[in-house]
């Protein structure tokens, strides 16, 4: 009998249960057109691009709550020491919200200055801890100060992301002015990427303003992913449509 027992075949072990939430929001990145089969065509459509810097931060998620009023999307280039430290659950509610994610570095540091292992550790460590608390795999990164190299592209070429920069600058780190900040956004022509930090509260004071002007002038927010109608391709460098 002994022998007997020993041949057959032994019971594989359980799975691990599957969080719902977890498993949407992988299918949600990982498909571009689901469950959104009607997105906008930015060929033929007027689209901007709403970007994001340096959070979550104490202002992100009123600035969530006046993006889903106005049914916009935007891209958060998010640094991963903020979102380690975020206990308002902003980066969830970005992804169940419709908002893409992006990779700012895990510091802030300029990468042009770091070795090839400063570079990946800047970038791979915040990959890992937005994918553990989403289940998203970001394709995007945006380099601190816009500060990019042939070798700042190459490891961004390995993790698989795009460079996004801009073309238009809010200067909303300098001027703290929301008046200032939305004449500056809405100067934005389509297929522009516009650049914000969600960290500072005048920023998000100029929000209202910003969405108000370009809704009436029929203007469709979208992702950067959306803006280009297909993933932006990994270490390639892009500032507007």
């Amino acid at each position: 009998m002994a022998g007997v027992a020993s041949a057959l075949p032994m019971r594989p072990p359980d799975p691990e249960p599957v969080d719902p939430g977890v498993l949407a929001r992988q299918l949600t990145s990982m498909q571009l057109d689901w469950p959104d089969k009607n997105r906008i065509d930015c060929r033929k459509a007027k689209c901007v691009a709403l970007t994001f810097d340096d959070g979550p931060g104490d202002h992100t998620a009123r600035l969530l709550g006046m993006l889903r009023r106005h049914a916009a999307k935007a891209t958060f280039f998010v640094v991963g020491q903020m979102v380690a430290a975020d206990r308002h659950g902003n980066l969830r509610r970005m992804v169940d919200d419709g908002h893409e994610l992006g990779n700012h570095s895990w510091s802030h540091e300029q990468l042009t200055t770091l070795s090839e292992t400063g570079l990946r550790y800047q970038l791979k460590h915040t990959q890992d801890v937005v994918e553990r608390e989403t289940g998203v795999r970001m394709t995007l990164m945006r380099p601190p100060y816009g500060s990019t190299d042939a070798s700042v592209a190459a490891a961004t070429r390995r993790e698989g992301l795009a460079q996004i920069l801009w073309n238009v600058d809010t200067l909303d780190w300098r001027d703290r002015s929301a008046s200032i900040v939305a004449r500056r956004a809405v100067q934005a022509k389509p297929g522009s990427i516009i650049l914000m930090h969600d960290i500072h509260r005048t920023t998000v004071d100029a929000m209202p303003k910003i969405l108000d002007v370009f809704a009436g002038k029929g203007y469709a927010f979208v992702t950067v992913s959306e803006l280009y109608g297909k993933p932006p391709a990994p270490g390639r460098k892009y500032t507007e449509r």
